[in-house]
Order: C-alpha cells, then sequence, then structure tokens
C-alpha cells in the first residue's frame, strides 16, 4: 500500500500539487519551442514553410528520430546509451555488406543487421544488471566495441551497389507537390505504437515505475532486471531500424555513421522533456524534439547561417531544456 503514490507518479498522472509546475513545463515547453522556431524562420526565409522543404526537415530528422525512441527509453529507466550510433553503423554495414558480397537475399540480410544491433542492445543490458557497471561506462565501452568491429569486418570501406530492396524505405509518394518517404512514415508509426506501449500498457508504466524509484518497483513485484535488459534490448531493434532507414536515405553501407548521432538522439530526448533522471516524460516530447533540432538546423541553412553555428544554437538549447527539467524537478520537492 505504501507504494501506490510511487506507480501514480509512474503513469504520469502526478499529485496535483506536483503537476502545477513540472506537467507545463516539460510537455508544452517543447511544443511552444518548435511553433516559435517555425515562425520566426518562416519570416527569414519564403521557402521554409512549402511542403517540400518541411518533407526534407523529417526527412533528414528520421534516422535520429528512430534513434531517440531506444533512447528514450533508456532514459526514462535513469540509463543512458551512447553507443546507439555506433550500433547503428554496424548493423548498416552487416546487412550491405551480406547482401552485396555475400549475395545474400536482401530480406534476410536487413534481419541479420537488425539482429546484431538487437544482440548488442541485449548485451548492454545484461553488463548493466548482472554486472551492475554504470550505463555510462557500459555503453561507452560498447560504443568503441562497436566502431572497432565496424571498421574491422568493413576494411573501413564504403558498401555501395546496395540492391534496391534495401532502399525501398527511401522511395518517395506524392502528396500534392509533395514528396514524402516511407521511411518518414514508418518513424512516426513507430511513435505512435511507442506511445501506446508507454501510456495504455502495464510494461510501459513498469519502465516509469523502474526509473522513478527502482527499490519501490522491486518491492511492488516488478522485475527490474528482466525489465531492464529488455529496454535495452529494445532500444537495440531501434537502432537496427535506424541502420535501415539509413541505408535506404543514402543508398550505401558507410562504416563512419552515426558517430554524432549518439549526442543528436540524448539532445532530442532532453529537448523533448524527458527527464535524465529518469521516470519523467513522454515519447511525443522526443518526437518534438527531433522536429526541434532538425528545424533549427534547417532553418540556419536556409539562412546561410555557418553550421558551426548551428552546433552553437543547439548546445545551448540542450542548456535551457536541462535547466528547465531542473526547475520542474525542484518544484517537486
Amino acid at each position: 500500500m505504501g507504494i501506490a503514490p510511487t506507480l501514480d507518479r509512474t503513469e504520469a498522472r502526478p499529485r496535483p500539487g506536483v503537476r502545477t509546475l513540472a506537467g507545463p513545463l516539460s510537455s508544452l515547453g517543447p511544443l511552444v519551442a518548435l511553433v516559435v522556431a517555425c515562425a520566426y524562420f518562416a519570416t527569414q526565409s519564403d521557402r521554409f514553410l512549402t511542403g517540400p522543404n518541411l518533407s526534407l526537415v523529417v526527412q533528414q530528422s528520421m534516422v535520429v528520430g528512430v534513434l531517440a525512441i531506444g533512447q528514450t527509453l533508456v532514459i526514462l529507466t535513469a540509463g543512458i546509451d551512447l553507443s546507439n550510433g555506433s550500433i547503428m553503423a554496424l548493423g548498416g554495414i552487416v546487412m550491405t555488406k551480406v547482401a552485396v558480397v555475400n549475395g545474400v537475399n536482401p530480406v534476410l540480410a536487413s534481419v541479420l543487421g537488425v539482429g546484431v544491433c538487437v544482440a548488442f542492445g541485449a548485451l548492454n543490458g545484461a553488463l548493466i544488471t548482472q554486472i551492475r557497471l554504470p550505463p555510462f561506462i557500459v555503453t561507452l565501452g560498447t560504443l568503441n566495441i562497436a566502431f572497432a568491429i565496424t571498421q574491422l569486418y568493413s576494411q573501413a570501406q564504403t558498401v555501395t551497389n546496395v540492391p534496391d530492396s534495401l532502399t525501398y524505405l527511401g522511395n518517395t509518394f506524392q502528396i500534392g507537390q509533395t514528396s514524402i518517404t516511407y521511411g518518414t512514415v514508418l518513424m512516426f508509426l513507430l511513435y505512435l505504437g511507442t506511445w501506446f506501449v508507454l501510456r495504455q500498457t502495464a510494461a510501459g508504466r513498469h519502465v516509469y515505475a523502474v526509473g522513478n524509484n527502482p527499490e519501490a518497483a522491486r518491492l511492488s513485484g516488478i522485475h527490474t532486471q528482466r525489465l531492464l535488459i529488455l529496454v535495452y534490448t529494445i532500444a537495440g531493434l531501434f537502432y537496427g531500424v535506424a541502420a535501415l532507414l539509413f541505408v535506404a536515405r543514402t543508398g550505401v553501407g558507410d562504416p563512419y555513421a552515426g558517430q554524432t548521432d549518439n549526442l543528436a538522439s540524448i539532445t532530442a530526448v532532453v529537448l523533448g522533456g524527458t527527464s535524465l533522471f529518469g521516470g519523467r516524460g513522454r515519447i511525443m516530447g522526443t518526437l518534438v524534439g527531433v522536429l526541434i533540432v532538425g528545424v533549427f538546423r534547417n532553418g540556419l541553412q536556409l539562412m546561410g547561417v555557418a553550421s558551426v553555428f548551428q552546433v552553437l544554437v543547439t548546445g545551448i538549447l540542450v542548456i535551457l531544456a536541462v535547466t528547465v527539467d531542473q526547475i520542474a524537478l525542484r518544484g517537486q520537492q
């Protein structure tokens, strides 16, 4: 009975007095920031609000967007995953090289590539739960392991002449004058599916519970270690899908892909209002965070701003988002 209030908070239904500060800041803040950014860049460039340009923003964001789904699940459990970009690169190299060099059926090659990412996710979860190593250290180690394996297996060479089946998600269909890729549709469907699981299922509520208070979650009957392994494994599945989207978008297997995508995915999660301390956040907020990053990069490019300033602005946004998170957290205490 004494644990019930903790589990209520995991369902995003905190006590009325707590919600007054944390709820609006974490939920409305990212959306307001996105709307303000779009309004500003619309005044700076006539091209910004055109259908083709907005479609381009989403296309450029879809790989990091799918990585950020897995990253959100991990961060909700009060973890962190620095290895997702390298794992994605390894998955992309496996699926393209197996298909091109070894002549394996492209569908089976895709499954193998995604399977490698899932295996790395499970490895992360096992090391964190069984050896009780900090997520930061574990994923920093697997980042380097995945990168090294990618370089060795690919011989640091880009895989080209990828079969059309592997690039299908990069194909487009028309809505009016706007081309939309199947990959972006898949990304939105993955967000909807993840939202449903986190919001409407017991497993989703358990994820929040573990991030909020792992000991209370364990005492309430949740198998916390099993859940953490599952979370990191599912995150690996999303990294595999991101690898497929990267191949579909670029048409190659790039051994140097994803080197900064780990930080980009963390940035999107933080901008979306998910707390780095776990137990609080919304997956749709992460989608908004992904779009914020994409809008800023696209808008600044249209304004002719150097790429170094795009990185600068992104860093400032992250600091502001974490500051808001800290204010919201103090408001709960």
